[in-house]
């Protein structure tokens, strides 16, 4: 947990670092331009948010500010989650009311969600107290973050399956095997996590693995675009959140693990030590 939220405070940080530089909100993961190309004051807002993401993710490093960056974070990225609903309504006008349209628009949608989740999940393991009831509580956001989460990776491998030849485009030439495949197999392991997150059949190690592979995609997708574009917002932008949907999934991980009894599927309680009952 302690690694995640140092990467997911770093992360958070270069993403409004890379805005405020810019003087925008970075296109691809935020995209506030789905409800107008003229929004008063646009500007203002977006170095508004920088400022935001700088100072909540440096608290993140900080342990006594801690609690507040984790809360000020998911304020903020609950916000970012509705930058993209208008395209449900928007992008099938112009595309077409086909599946993959509104698969596509709800992938950005459930980019911005799993890190409002791990957001939360922060937010609670740096808790002082548990709450009263902590077990019965601990319980339902285990299943809410693991459903919420598990349902966004489902939509994440759709979302490859209706779009392979816009996923494979991303692919390096020099990497073995197709393009195509590629998104293939990333699709299915999508899937696969999505499951175990909701069924709750190996959902720690599926969390696990999820990081590991979205940290795969900076490695060999993310990074070599970046030197291929690095006067371009989108491609630094692109890196810092996906460094942050990777701490994201280590989260869950992390926080799935504390908070289940060993050899059981019972959450701990909120303070991190076994349930007593």
């Amino acid at each position: 947990m302690k690694l995640a939220s140092l990467l997911f405070g770093v992360a958070s940080a270069l993403a409004g670092l890379f805005d405020l530089i810019w003087g925008e909100f970075e296109p691809a993961h935020q995209p506030i331009q789905a409800w107008s190309d003229h929004i008063p004051g646009l500007a203002i807002l977006a170095r508004i948010a920088a400022v935001w993401l700088i100072l909540g993710g440096l608290a993140l490093l900080v342990r006594p500010a801690a609690r507040y960056g984790a809360g000020a974070l998911a304020v903020l990225y609950a916000v970012f989650c509705f930058f993209p609903l208008p395209r449900l309504i928007s992008a099938p006008h112009y595309l077409g009311h086909h599946p993959g349209v509104y698969i596509g628009v709800l992938v950005g949608v459930g980019q911005q969600v799993i890190v409002f989740i791990a957001a939360i999940l922060l937010w609670l393991s740096l808790s002082e107290r548990p709450e009263k009831g902590s077990r019965k509580s601990a319980s339902h956001v285990a299943l809410s973050a693991r459903f919420l989460f598990g349902l966004c990776c489902i939509d994440f491998g759709l979302g490859h399956f209706t779009n392979v030849a816009g996923t494979a485009g991303m692919i390096p030439a020099w990497m073995p095997l197709s393009g195509s495949l590629w998104t293939i197999l990333t699709g299915i392991a999508f899937l696969l996590a999505g499951a175990a997150m909701m069924t709750g059949i190996l959902d720690v190690l599926a969390a696990r693995l999820l990081g590991l592979m979205l940290l795969g995609f900076s490695v060999f997708v993310l990074i070599p675009r970046l030197v291929a574009a690095s006067h371009s917002h989108v491609p630094w932008g692109a890196n810092a959140y996906n460094l942050t949907a990777v701490a994201a999934a280590w989260i869950l991980s992390a926080w799935l693990e504390r908070f289940y009894d060993a050899g059981t599927k019972h959450p701990a309680s909120l303070t991190g030590r076994p349930d007593p009952a």
